[in-house]
């Protein structure tokens, strides 16, 4: 019979208790137990902890404890973490709430009455639910004549005759076990775990404990449930008190004997030591076995690479498309402002406002050029319409207006023209600048410029611990051919990108139909290519092998823009089996450099301008007259500062501000030879700071030979002593091409080899005559000149006193060293002479130093 129950739902955590007239016994100081009443307390006035929140069970000779197991779902233990409700006012309110109430089916209590059956000799004083452990305890009463025993061996009878099976837990039914420890009814938060973790503790503090072997905890734990493994604690470790882990394979196994046994003292039959051992549980998590994550981590060697490739995957299904993407708006402009519609209306209603006089008068001035470069404008034209599979080269010294003449001229009117400008690539500090500036130049984005160093780091972080190269990182040879590529598709569909299903030519392939009609390929245009040749080579040699790949292929046009006259050797590494269709360009011809001074100036004076005065009051605007300069002396003026384009627009600049062509014509001069002074004429311009291959007397040298004479042998040149036996720039080759490059001088060809040496650009005759009728300047150089010539004799009599010296120390002196040390003797005399000719020369080079400002 039970004397009090509740009915449960979710929020009921504590449990029913009925009053009870016995505590524990207390040892009076004669040692005799007795039992001492205490008061009476309601039904509602119980607790989830225990008597006075104590944390255990109290219970009275002829009393014993059932832990009735599978009484409530154990997801429902989540809600003991709210904070901020009590479980006893829960308990308080259900009991006021169901204490009169009839049991449903599904009552917890109902099912505790069906569990206990009729024929068990008990009377239930007492039922605390644990929601957290998913059952209840219930206390009892029986009969001195009954064993606990068999009372429970017919309440787990009866439930295996007659199973309560809970809605939650079909399968499951409900599960009885007699408590023979000491049970801890705690309320922290410590959720019943599938491990138990064993604690061997003396049964009274002071004395020792025992630490039982595996097969005693089989024995005491395997009538609970199924057990998975007993780890004992390692022999070696000091932690105390000693313990075992018990696995089980369900929670509510572990539930149930952790319940029974907790508290429970080992006696000495059972192997707990004379003393006994008492047994303390807690529930504790099961590490659980990654074997993926550790199948994973033991075969780096295969697990990285496929890493890698999935990465690589990854980047190519997501991130090409959008960069194929970028590539294409890049080229066609498409998102430009400058190609729609509104804008073209704005610029064409506003063109007298917007467009200034100084752009009239320059594109009259090129207009004149275009005039008389017609046939070499359609003669690129011509060569765009065929289907060839080389390259165009426009080669001209800087300032000949080669880009103008290609972009503004030959390919105007076409919208798919990718122009990549080599200088900034080239001159770009260090990988990740360099193709940050590459992917800038066709519109290739996202670009994660940063994630090459990063990766690079991390692959020789995992090189370093695993032995094997990630792959995570890419040389910069890769990256610019993955951006290349890239580019090179976007091309190919800009390409077909017009054509329709009702073309004659649609059934063809891509490369067909492209070869088919060359005018619907872009155009890719290479500028500033070979600007400083002779550093990062790489990136001359990825431009030039993918621009062969795509006029082979027949994707697009490659116009190169050069002002290396050698440009023949990459280019034919990367297509050695074309001949290059060529032009040149050089400097405009008197007449015409005359012709493009003139429509300067006659545009600038078509435009007058208003004076501040006049524009300031309220009056009609009164034009200001233009100033004409004196043209009288322009003739010699053009002679004497050549055709460069880039000149002669200066020259046009200063005579439109009123200087005449005399004073223009002598500050252009002076600015070339202040500019030629400082870039190569200043000491450390020499091959100690790593980018020049020449030395400054070498400079000299050519600027002095230069001033006196238009042209210069090159071998004649190279044989000279400033040149051949140089210390600072031994290579004379090296140092001749490094001038050219940096456009002191002009190399020309002849019959394929260089032979004639001239001025880089034709005002620079003038600047060399001025440079040296500079005394001071002139002698300061020549004497660096014969310093170094007076070097290279010292060393040569160095080597041939140490020569004479040898062939002095043979103890006879055969007749066969006779001629050799004659000619020796005549170069050690030949050397000196012209020693005290240098030191002579120098001598007077500095009395002028020394006298001169």
């Amino acid at each position: 019979m039970i004397l009090r129950y509740a009915s449960f739902g979710p929020r009921s955590l504590p449990g029913l208790r009925a009053p009870s007239s016995f505590v524990r016994p207390v040892l009076t100081p004669r040692c005799q137990p007795r039992w001492i009443p205490k008061p009476t307390l309601r039904a509602w006035e119980s607790t989830t902890t225990g008597e006075g929140k104590t944390g255990h069970i109290d219970a009275a000779p002829n009393e014993a404890i059932l832990w009735i197991d599978n009484l409530f779902p154990l997801k429902l233990s989540g809600l003991l973490r709210v904070p901020w409700k009590s479980p006893d006012q829960d308990l308080s309110e259900l009991m006021k709430r169901f204490e009169n109430s009839t049991l449903g089916v599904l009552d917890p209590i109902n099912m505790v009455k069906r569990a206990i059956p009729k024929t068990a000799p008990v009377k239930v004083t007492e039922i605390l639910p644990r929601l957290k452990d998913g059952g209840a305890f219930v206390k009892f009463t029986y009969p001195a004549d009954a064993s606990v025993k068999e009372i429970e061996a017919i309440v787990t009878r009866s439930l295996q005759e007659n199973p309560v099976r809970p809605f939650f837990s079909p399968w499951r039914g409900v599960q009885a076990g007699l408590v023979q420890g000491i049970p801890w009814l705690e309320d922290l938060h410590r959720f019943p775990k599938d491990r138990l973790r064993v604690e061997f503790v003396p049964k009274n503090p002071g004395e020792e404990a025992v630490e039982l072997s595996q097969e005693t905890l089989y024995s005491l734990f395997r009538r609970y449930g199924k057990i998975a493994e007993i780890t004992s604690q390692p022999w070696d470790s000091k932690v105390l008190p000693r313990y075992a882990y018990v696995d089980f394979a369900s929670v509510r196994d572990a539930i149930l004997a952790r319940n029974c046994l907790h508290g429970f003292v080992v006696p000495e039959e059972l192997g707990g030591g004379k003393l006994g051992t008492r047994l303390r549980m807690s529930y504790e998590q099961r590490a659980r076995p990654h074997r993926i994550w550790e199948w994973i981590s033991n075969h780096p060697r295969i697990v990285i690479p496929v890493i890698v490739a999935l990465l690589t995957g990854l980047t190519v299904i997501i991130f090409d498309p959008i960069r194929s993407f970028f590539v294409k708006a890049h080229v066609t402009h498409k998102f430009r402002l400058s190609n729609s519609r509104l804008y073209r209306w704005l610029r064409k209603q506003t063109s007298d406002i917007l467009l200034f006089r100084r752009e009239k008068a320059e594109q009259a001035g090129l207009n004149t050029v275009w005039t008389h470069r017609k046939d070499l404008i359609d003669q690129i034209q011509k060569w765009l319409m065929e289907t060839a599979e080389t390259f165009i080269v426009v080669q001209g010294p800087r300032g000949s207006g080669k880009k103008e003449l290609v972009l503004e001229q030959a390919l105007k009117g076409r919208s798919n023209v990718l122009v990549i400008d080599c200088k900034p690539i080239v001159e770009a500090r260090g990988e990740s600048a360099t193709i940050k500036q590459m992917a800038s130049a066709v519109g290739y984005r996202p670009i994660f410029s940063y994630a090459n160093s990063i990766s690079s780091m991390v692959d020789l972080a995992v090189q370093s611990t695993t032995g094997v190269k990630a792959g995570f990182s890419e040389t910069l040879e890769s990256q610019l051919q993955k951006i290349l590529q890239t580019t090179a598709g976007a091309l190919t569909e800009i390409g077909v990108s017009n054509r329709t299903k009702n073309d004659p030519d649609a059934s063809l392939p891509v490369d067909a139909y492209l070869e088919a009609h060359p005018e619907k390929r872009p155009v890719v245009v290479i500028d500033n290519f070979l600007h400083k040749g002779d550093t990062n080579t790489i990136v001359y040699d990825k431009i030039s092998e993918w621009a062969a790949a795509l006029v082979q292929s027949n994707v697009a046009h490659v116009i190169f823009l050069t002002n290396d006259s050698s440009y023949s050797k990459p280019l034919s590494k990367a297509l050695p089996d074309r001949v290059f269709r060529q032009a040149a360009l050089g400097d405009l011809s008197p007449e015409v450099a005359k012709r493009f001074v003139l429509s300067h100036i006659s545009t600038a004076e078509e435009q007058p301008e208003t004076t501040e005065e006049d524009s300031s009051d309220g009056s009609e605007k009164q034009p200001k007259p233009p100033v004409l300069p004196d043209l009288s002396e322009l003739d010699e003026c053009i002679g004497t500062l050549g055709g460069r384009l880039t000149d002669l627009e200066f020259l046009a600049r200063r005579l439109k501000a009123g200087q005449n062509p005399r004073q223009a014509i002598a500050e252009i001069t002076e600015q070339s030879a202040s500019e030629i002074l400082k870039m190569f004429l200043l000491p450390g311009k020499t091959t100690d700071d790593g980018e020049h291959k020449w030395s400054v007397e070498q400079a000299w040298y050519l600027v002095k030979s230069l001033s006196s004479s238009d042209a210069l042998r090159y071998n004649e040149v190279l044989l000279h002593g400033t040149f051949a036996t140089s210390t600072s720039a031994p290579d004379p080759e090296s140092a001749l091409e490094g001038l050219a490059n940096a456009e002191l001088i002009t190399v020309k060809t002849n019959n394929g080899r260089p032979g004639v040496i001239t001025a880089g650009k034709p005002v620079y005759q003038a600047a060399f005559k001025l440079l040296a009728r500079d005394p001071v300047l002139a002698a300061k150089m020549d004497l660096a000149v014969l310093g170094e010539l007076a070097k290279v004799e010292a060393k040569t009599i160095e080597k041939v006193e140490a020569e004479l010296a040898l062939l002095g120390g043979l103890p006879k002196q055969p007749s066969q060293v006779g001629g050799r040390v004659a000619y020796l003797l005549s170069k050690l005399e030949s050397s000196q002479k012209k020693i005290d000719a240098y030191e002579k020369e120098m001598g007077g080079l500095k009395k002028v130093l020394g006298t001169e400002y």
